[in-house]
Formats: C-alpha cells, sequence, structure tokens
C-alpha cells in the first residue's frame, strides 16, 4: 500500500518479551506530540510482566485489544476491531515468533497501513537473541525505522549491537538508554584504524567496521584516502567506469548473507574481472548515485591491485 493511500496509520512496535515494549508504549501514549482527538487502537499480541494501565490509556481516548494466539491475529478479526471502534490509529504491539514478515504481507483492512516500525531490545540479553534467535531477530529488524537499546551499561559492546543491525538496515536509526530509560551518550563509537592517517588503511577483519562507520559518519571520511581489500562486483553495463569492491557479510545464519561495499570509480573498471580480489586505494566523496536511490559514499580509485584472498572472506557483526 502506498503512503498516500493509508488513511489510519499503524505504528508498529515489536521486540522479544520483556524488551520494553509495554514501557515504551505507555510513555508515548501519555506524550504532548502523540496526542489526538479521536480514538486510537492499541492491539497487543503479548501479555508481557509489565501491564497497561487501562485508566491511563482511556484518559488518553486509547483501548486495548489483546491477540494471544497467532491464528487469531486475522484480516477478520482486524476488521471487525476497523468496525467497532473506528480508530483514527492503531499501536500494534507485535510478538516477532509470529513472524514480522507474514505481517508486512499480511492482507489489511483499508486504508489500514504501518507508517513506523520500532524495535525494543534489552541490551542485556542482545548476545543471547543472537546467539539462539538471529535469524528472527535479524527478520524483525530488516524494515525497522528505529532500534531502541534499554537498560544497557557502558561495559557492554555497544559498537558492535550497532553494526549488527545498520548491515541487514543501513537507515535504522539506532538508539541506546542506560538502566534508568534515559538517553545517554554512555555509547561513544569508536574505530580500529587512524583516521587522521593519510592513508586510512582498514585491515581485513575491520572492513564491516569501515562499511558501517563510513556510512554513518561520511564527514569523518570526506576527502580522506582509504585503502582496503574488497572483492570485485560488477554493473551490468561492461562499459561502466565504476565497480563495487566489497564482501560478504552474514546477516542471521551461514545460508543469509549479503554483499557490502560502496561504488568505487575507475576507467580501469571495465578491465577488471567479477569476482577478483583486489586492494584498492581510493579517495572518499559523497554524491548521489542512482544503485542507492541517495547520496551515499563515492570512492576515486587512485590504484586498484590484484591479491590475494583474506584468511577468512566473510564478514561478521558480533
Amino acid at each position: 500500500m502506498l503512503e498516500n493511500e493509508i488513511d489510519i496509520p499503524i505504528y508498529l512496535i515489536t521486540g522479544f518479551l520483556e524488551g520494553g515494549k509495554t514501557s515504551f508504549i505507555n510513555f508515548t501514549v501519555q506524550q504532548e506530540y502523540f496526542q489526538i482527538e479521536e480514538p486510537t487502537l492499541l492491539i497487543a499480541c503479548e501479555e508481557g510482566e509489565e501491564e497497561y494501565d487501562l485508566e491511563l490509556l482511556k484518559k488518553h481516548n486509547t483501548v486495548l485489544e489483546v491477540v494471544e494466539e497467532p491464528e487469531d491475529f486475522t484480516f477478520e478479526l482486524l476488521k471487525s476491531y476497523q468496525k467497532k471502534y473506528r480508530p483514527d490509529r492503531i499501536i500494534l504491539e507485535y510478538n516477532p515468533l509470529w513472524s514480522v514478515k507474514k505481517l508486512e504481507e499480511m492482507k489489511m483492512p483499508k486504508g489500514w497501513g504501518i507508517v513506523q516500525h520500532i524495535v525494543t531490545v534489552d541490551g542485556s540479553c542482545f548476545q543471547i537473541y543472537m546467539n539462539n534467535m538471529k535469524s528472527i531477530f535479524m527478520e524483525m529488524v530488516m524494515n525497522a525505522d528505529m532500534v531502541m537499546f534499554n537498560r544497557c551499561t557502558p561495559e557492554l559492546p555497544l559498537a558492535n549491537f550497532r553494526r549488527s543491525i545498520k548491515v541487514v538496515n543501513p537507515a535504522a536509526e539506532i538508539l541506546f538508554e542506560d538502566q534508568t530509560g534515559e538517553l545517554t551518550d554512555i555509547f561513544e563509537d569508536s574505530v580500529p584504524y587512524d583516521l587522521n592517517a593519510d592513508e586510512i588503511v582498514v585491515e581485513d577483519v575491520d572492513y564491516g567496521i569501515f562499511y558501517v562507520d563510513i556510512g554513518d559518519h561520511p564527514d569523518r571520511y570526506e576527502g580522506k584516502t582509504v585503502k582496503f581489500k574488497g572483492i570485485v562486483l560488477k554493473s551490468k553495463d561492461v562499459g561502466a567506469e565504476f565497480f563495487v569492491p566489497g564482501r560478504m557479510a552474514m546477516t542471521c545464519c551461514a545460508d543469509d548473507t549479503t554483499f557490502i561495499g560502496y561504488v568505487c570509480k575507475s576507467p580501469k573498471a571495465k578491465k577488471l574481472v567479477m569476482g577478483q580480489w583486489v586492494t584498492v586505494t581510493a579517495k572518499v566523496g559523497w554524491e548521489y548515485m542512482d544503485v542507492y536511490h541517495e547520496e551515499g559514499p563515492v570512492l576515486y580509485a587512485q590504484e586498484i591491485k590484484p591479491c590475494n584472498p583474506p584468511e577468512s572472506e566473510m564478514v561478521y557483526f558480533n
């Protein structure tokens, strides 16, 4: 459904059990910027340890419906809610174990459409999620607009958490909260190479960090020279004077990988062989590219040299 066809916006809130969804929604419905005169329908697809304050919801013209089983979450049920409440907007607290992908593909009542998707994550449990439910988690954040890590402490590897999200969803906004629920500066990103060097040398094991950081912080790199190793991905246009040197990255499992890299312009691109490994030395620019559908990093090659593959060809983010 196109955004301009959406009359009843759905604010989708997902996250694993006890991940902070209810707390986030209870907080949000009270905020001045979220107030409307028309009714809001809150659909909860699981009941966690924290409960909704029904008096608070009533005060803000919000009605709660709980759906306990995935087989009950149907088009017919949502249509009945539409007829019963005539809501002006929907807050959907969705259980990711029911499959976010299935939800995204599901038929909705006329005029309903997801306009914002927020994922809440208990930072203290993130590594457990990634070890045991990685594919479900990655499906959940794939199209999210915002991922909020709560209950964070400075001891947690927050930079790795952020990169794990960015590799599958570069556009997602990543926020971190401490144990009191306040947004803080406990997260301070750093990189394992010298950004002030005349030539920023990116070691093989640090390519994933480089890929995420250059997209997030173009000001750190624009106009500077970088050197790294990548595999050649060529355009279908055999005469194109650009290619993409990059790496394969594991996103959720051994069978689910994606190629990550940025456009590199060079007259020598047409002579390169698809799949060969090269060491690229290039100056970093920032401009619009059709392949990005927006502005992004563009590399201007100064030197391209064939090389051997790295010891580990796959990029990992956790």
